[in-house]
């Protein structure tokens, strides 16, 4: 599984405060979603920020790193196979664990770097 850091979420029980706190610190601009659930760095060669409301949906009550891949299938098989596990499997996107218990997303390469947020 060839891939790189496509985006990092925050959930967050106040998300306008979450929004101003990271677009502050990173000196960014965090774009609404075309589905209208929560804000999104444009990224262009860089790795996305969001943020959400927290505990809408799998994977929404922490912080999650998401790394792209080419075929879900192929990926999800492989974190299997080195002892991780899949909380959530879809076919754009995916959350999972490694071998200690921390989790992470993955999404269908292309995703993560429009404005729609994995797994809305």
């Amino acid at each position: 599984m060839a891939s790189q850091l496509a985006l990092v979420e925050f959930p967050a029980d106040d998300p306008s405060r979450a929004r101003s706190f990271w677009a502050g610190l990173l000196g960014v601009t965090l774009e609404p979603r075309s589905e209208g659930e929560g804000w999104q760095t444009q990224a262009h060669h860089a790795p996305a920020v969001g943020v959400h409301e927290r505990g809408r949906g799998p994977g929404d009550s922490f912080s999650l790193p998401y790394f792209e891949v080419e075929r879900m299938s192929s990926a999800l098989a492989q974190v299997r196979s080195l002892g991780g596990s899949v909380i959530h499997a879809g076919e754009l996107w995916s959350i999972c664990q490694d071998t200690e218990g921390s989790p992470f997303g993955l999404a269908l390469r292309g995703r993560a770097e429009g404005t729609e947020r994995p797994g809305r």
